[in-house]
């Protein structure tokens, strides 16, 4: 996937924002980063990758006004 970068950036920005103001524990954000390691090493991951893929290219379509 070529945005993995932004895409990254951004879930640890919306990660921080949770932590710091909707209460967050760093326990939580422990388990999360676990259950994402062992999602990625299922038969799940290139669904999941797709997905992600798929929600991006949407959202880049949408915030270009359509074109693509």
């Amino acid at each position: 996937m070529t945005v993995s970068i932004p895409l990254l950036t951004l879930m640890v920005i919306v990660a921080y924002v949770a932590y710091r103001h909707m209460g967050l524990r760093a326990w939580h954000a422990v388990v999360c980063l676990i259950l994402g390691f062992l999602l990625a090493s299922t038969g799940a991951a290139p669904e999941i990758n797709s997905l992600i893929s798929g929600i991006v290219h949407q959202a880049q379509a949408w915030l270009s006004g359509g074109k693509g």
